[in-house]
């Protein structure tokens, strides 16, 4: 992995920066700048263009080449942020919706929230119970830490469709996990084919908090050679 080439991780819905912690440790443990984003459609009622706006911003911000891994939702803010952007070597999504133009995650998975979703207000979406939903296999005082943390995100996010696509012009990797509770492995695997490259991991739909080193050993080979020009 090239010394300039920076790291930036993007969480999915109702998460924060803080899920990738232990990611981000190992990662500059091991020489590798990280940046990580916290989207502001978690909490604060931006929605997913917002949430792409930053994902540019940060990648205008570094210095040098930039891997982008995006979790679960945050996928769809990848393709978007960093189209066109300069400097983008490799996508990584994680368990991710790797959506086409057009698309928006809601209509991908067949136009209802699955019942583990609630919208008491009509507008934020919350997730009552996401120890099992996110967390299945993690070591149970991680998944109950992880789901308390856990925050409103704007139902737009989940509406709004896709309208620039990086993965068409920058190299992908596809990492499905073969325990997500969250994102079917069908629909895991039909998304992946759009990538360059795929993996797969034995783990649920947060594999940042249990399988973080073999989440860091994916980014470092995803990121090995410059982005072909």
């Amino acid at each position: 992995m090239a010394d300039d080439c920076t790291v930036l991780l993007v969480h999915g819905a109702w998460h924060g920066d803080w899920c990738w912690d232990e990611v981000a440790e190992r990662l500059r443990a091991v020489g590798t700048p990280v940046v990580a984003v916290d989207l502001p459609s978690v909490a604060s009622g931006g929605d997913m263009y917002d949430d792409a706006l930053a994902v540019r911003d940060a990648i205008a911000a570094i210095d040098g080449e930039v891997v982008v891994v995006g979790h679960s939702y945050g996928g769809i803010v990848i393709t978007e942020g960093a189209a066109g952007a300069q400097g983008v070597r490799h996508l990584v999504y994680l368990t991710a919706f790797m959506l086409d133009e057009g698309e928006s995650l809601l209509a991908t998975i067949g136009g209802a929230l699955p019942p583990w979703i609630a919208v008491p207000d009509g507008k934020a979406m919350v997730v009552p119970d996401g120890e099992p939903v996110f967390y299945n296999t993690t070591a149970p005082e991680l998944g109950r830490a992880a789901a308390a943390r856990l925050r409103p995100q704007a139902k737009a996010t989940f509406e709004q469709p896709v309208r620039s696509v990086a993965w068409r012009d920058v190299p992908s990797t596809y990492v499905i996990c073969d325990r997500d509770n969250a994102i079917p492995v069908p629909a895991q695997e039909a998304m992946a084919a759009r990538a360059r490259t795929t993996h797969r991991l034995d783990a649920d739909h947060s594999p940042f908090m249990n399988h973080a080193g073999a989440v860091v050993a994916l980014i470092r080979d995803a990121a090995g050679s410059p982005k072909e020009r």
